[in-house]
């Protein structure tokens, strides 16, 4: 778009409003001076001088890059939100320290936290370590085909530059380019859910919240007890995500509630570019308490999650990772409940207690899960439509033994002391001809969960 721009000689004494509304008489959707009366105030002010006034030019034009470039639904008001945002974010920042993989790691003082902006927590009081020990389970041999040459993924690579000193807790650094692909700050995080469809019928006495408008899930499930913890080991994948407003997860989840308004912790891995902006496979958690209506988001991007180790970041890259049919690594997630406390424990590779979701949070939740899903899911516009998404889930490959994406050493806690194997579970796909799920169970020491699937394909045009 051409632009005609006013003789500096002509202008000497008029504000920059005079310039402003120039601007908007070209481009009907330059409101800088119709808007924010705080706005106007603040750019629309007498200046003298030549060189304070082109400062002030080059603010409006940078504000104006940044809030139509990005679709033209960011007003400048909302720029200055997402600036005042991010220095929130990193105010309590005592160390930075820089990755090889383009993240920034804040160190941030544990004490004041993002969860501590949560109006239920106000006046909380940070617990360091589980009253229980919850790790314990049924003895049990080891033997599982997909683990004999899968090996554990142990470091994050940020820790090969520093570490975060004690007291402290390493947080993932937000850009500002990832805020502005949402509609409001208060949106970045959160999944997109639509609740349109009907809740899923396994049989006539049991329901099951895995339909949910574009999002597409290839699940082994479990429930009809009261859980108070899951677990299990997932292979770590970087699968193909087509466009930047899609992901593909893979996680362990617990949830209570009705399908459409349902309470939810979960984690595992994730290529996510819209929240992480890039594709990258990161560890996640994620949590919500009115099925992502208006709560909810992705590791420390809102209020909830308590952090308390100072060594694993959340929303961190994952490395290395699996090769299809050759070397493989996994993750171990483990999320269990403290008894004494209510608290939701979220473990990582058996040793390692991240951190918590507090009860104060959720409803259901305060008491115990209603379900458990293991498995992959996939967020696309296109989820059910011609032509489908490309979007991969697990490695991109059926469910098949020693090919596809597997899960194995699945555990939950119910009302039995010690972690064991469900008695009962329903292997789930929304859309089999484009991501499947396939338990199996027989003939074997431990159950594996396989499921994938490469979104568009013959079978899912």
């Amino acid at each position: 778009m051409e632009m005609s721009v006013l003789s500096p000689k002509k202008q000497k004494e008029r504000n920059v409003c005079d310039i402003s509304g120039l601007l908007y008489s070209i481009s009907e959707r330059l409101l800088i001076c119709k808007g924010s009366a705080k706005i106007k105030a603040l750019i629309c002010i007498p200046m003298g001088k030549e060189f304070t006034r082109f400062i002030l030019i080059f603010i409006i034009l940078e504000l104006t890059f940044l809030a139509f470039g990005q679709g033209g639904s960011i007003s400048p008001l909302e720029v200055l939100q997402v600036e005042r945002k991010l220095k929130h974010f990193r105010r309590h920042s005592l160390r930075s320290i820089q990755s090889e993989d383009g993240d920034i790691i804040d160190c941030i003082d544990i004490y004041k936290q993002p969860a501590f902006d949560h109006p239920a927590l106000k006046y909380h009081k940070i617990q360091m370590a589980p009253t229980y020990n919850g790790t314990m389970e049924q003895t049990r041999t080891r033997s599982n085909r997909a683990e004999e040459s899968t090996m554990t993924v142990i470091s994050q690579i940020w820790q090969k530059r520093r570490r975060c000193p004690k007291r402290t807790i390493p947080v993932r650094r937000i850009r500002k380019r990832e805020l502005l692909k949402f509609p409001t700050i208060e949106d970045y995080g959160r999944k997109k859910t639509m609740f349109s469809r009907q809740a899923v019928q396994t049989n006539q006495n049991l329901d099951s919240s895995v339909q949910q408008q574009n999002h597409s899930k290839a699940i082994v499930f479990t429930e009809g007890y009261r859980y108070l913890g899951a677990k299990g080991d997932m292979q770590v994948f970087n699968p193909f995500v087509e466009t930047d407003d899609e992901y593909s997860t893979s996680q362990v989840s617990l949830l209570s509630g009705a399908y459409n308004n349902y309470e939810c912790i979960e984690a595992g891995w994730a290529v996510n570019p819209s929240v992480y902006g890039d594709r990258q496979t990161r560890l996640f958690a994620y949590w919500t308490a009115d099925g992502s209506k208006k709560t909810g988001c992705f590791d420390l991007t809102c209020p909830g999650f308590v952090q308390t180790n100072n060594e694993i970041a959340l929303g961190a890259v994952i490395n290395p990772i699996s090769i299809p049919s050759n070397l493989t690594f996994q993750i171990t997630i483990y999320i269990y409940k403290d008894p004494f406390t209510n608290k939701w424990w979220l473990q990582y590779n058996e040793k390692t207690n991240i951190g918590y979701w507090p009860a104060e949070i959720f409803q259901g939740l305060r008491g115990n899960a209603e379900s458990v899903e293991w498995g992959g899911e996939v967020y696309s516009t296109r989820i059910g439509t011609r032509p489908h998404s490309k979007t991969q889930m697990g490695n991109g490959r059926f469910p098949d033994i020693g090919i596809s994406a597997v899960i194995t050493r699945m555990r939950i806690h119910d009302n039995y002391p010690e972690l064991k194997s469900p008695d009962w579970v329903y292997s789930f796909s929304d859309e089999f001809n484009c991501y499947g799920a396939r338990y199996v169970g027989d003939y074997i020491e431990d159950p594996e969960f396989y499921y994938g699937g490469p979104g568009r394909n013959p079978m899912c045009p």
